[in-house]
């Protein structure tokens, strides 16, 4: 089946990255090769990765709110938060005259009371909670006439419902204060009793509660603020299964899976496991894992630096940071204008949650430098343009970009034309 287009803002579109791209795709139309492509400018390098950057949902998001902005002048538009996790998109739909309703912590900037049902309401892609929509039925919105929720994340909300009708409780592996797990969460807590997880070692507490490891108090204490009403591990998680936050690590979410299908194998014996413990892997998201996967094989080409383009309040680009960190020196920048020289350059530190300022980040003295270059899922391929083209700038003597991108372009052409 052909992949759905998208109309995509001229301005979001990439001359550079867009090229190696639509090569890619053509030497390799079934996404078997992870190995980076490495473009060779003579003192310096990028390995860009083989998946990265726009995802089919972040497309779908963007095509329906833009035709919206068009298709509706005059009107009062709204976007209950931010629609993707990219500053450049939210901006500029901001200065297209489209409003925010809510920040991305849930905080009330526009009452929904003060709308009427003359008014537009853009439902972001990480979806929204079942509270928000009946607020907007309410004032007269259809919640689903403009509605950009990733196909992907109502694919983990139906599954919990097949779940939910069958009696199972659901652990969500996720970050409870993001968007999409608020979401995931209330649209869950419908039909079951639910409980959040954010990593591993929070899996392997809610494990040792359920074997009685540890003394049912402790539920209260890790989790009693971010799981429904009066749930009890000991009686909720008899039946279970684990639905995920789409843009949290793949391995993560697999490990949370494992833990937890042990502990309901000790508590309920290995030959019951099956019957207590629901096989939910079908709800990753097809992009985090291609992106993860495609994040691993760059780390292991060896860069000396990295560079991830993303907004910071970007799960999916985060987890792209984490990865390659463990490996050379990682930046996550929100554009080109975090730097202007290689003497410093400003990047978000996830684990601080702060900006830092680096010295000397980019050896330029350093033969053979090879960057590795990456960005978010919703993040447009431009700003990664952009970064490669200002570190181009410290090396005078690089070879052109037309020079260097002319073969990904005469693949892609020569494809067209096939």
């Amino acid at each position: 089946m052909a992949r759905k287009k998208f109309e995509i803002p001229a301005m979001y579109k990439s001359p550079i990255i867009k090229n190696v791209k639509e090569a890619n795709a053509v030497t390799d139309p079934r996404k078997k090769d992870l190995e980076p492509t490495l473009l060779e400018f003579g003192p310096v390098s990028f390995l860009i990765p083989r998946h990265f950057g726009f995802c089919y949902g972040v497309e779908n998001a963007i095509d329906i709110a833009y035709r919206t902005v068009e298709n509706n002048p005059g009107k009062k538009i709204y976007l209950l938060s931010e629609m993707i996790h990219n500053p450049t998109v939210n901006e500029d739909l901001q200065n297209k005259g489209v409003q925010f309703l809510f920040d991305t912590d849930g905080t009330v900037r526009i009452p929904i009371t003060s709308l009427t049902s003359d008014d537009v309401v853009i439902v972001p892609a990480f979806g929204t909670t079942l509270d928000i929509q009946e607020k907007l039925q309410a004032r007269g919105i259809d919640p689903y006439q403009y509605n950009t929720t990733c196909p992907f994340v109502e694919k983990v909300w139906k599954r919990g419902n097949q779940l939910g009708k069958k009696g199972y409780s659901l652990v969500i592996h996720g970050k409870h204060q993001h968007e999409e797990t608020r979401a995931t969460f209330s649209h869950s807590a419908n039909h079951s009793p639910v409980v959040v997880v954010l990593n591993p070692d929070e899996a392997q507490i809610l494990a040792d509660i359920l074997t009685e490891k540890r003394p049912l108090d402790d539920f209260d204490t890790y989790f009693g603020h971010k799981c429904t009403e009066d749930f009890n591990p000991l009686k909720d998680l008899e039946f279970f299964g684990v639905i995920n936050q789409t843009t949290m690590l793949a391995t993560e979410t697999q490990e949370v899976m494992d833990i937890l299908k042990q502990a309901a194998a000790e508590r309920f014996g290995e030959k019951e496991v099956l019957n207590h413990f629901a096989d939910t892997s079908d709800t990753l998201c097809y992009a985090t894992n291609e992106n993860q996967s495609a994040t691993y094989a760059l780390a292991d080409a060896n860069p000396d630096i990295a560079i991830v383009v993303g907004g910071y309040n970007s799960s999916n680009t985060m987890h792209l940071v984490e990865i390659l960190e463990h490996h050379c020196p990682t930046f996550h920048i929100r554009d080109a204008g975090e730097f202007d020289s290689p003497a410093e350059i400003q990047h978000f530190n996830q684990w601080e949650k702060e900006i830092l300022t680096t010295k000397n980040w980019i050896p330029v003295e350093k033969k053979d430098l090879k960057i590795a270059l990456t960005s978010g899922a919703s993040c447009p391929d431009v700003l990664v343009d952009e970064v490669l083209l200002k570190i181009l700038e410290f090396y005078p003597g690089a070879k052109e970009v037309e020079k260097v991108i002319r073969p990904f372009e005469k693949t892609a052409a020569e494809a067209e034309q096939n």
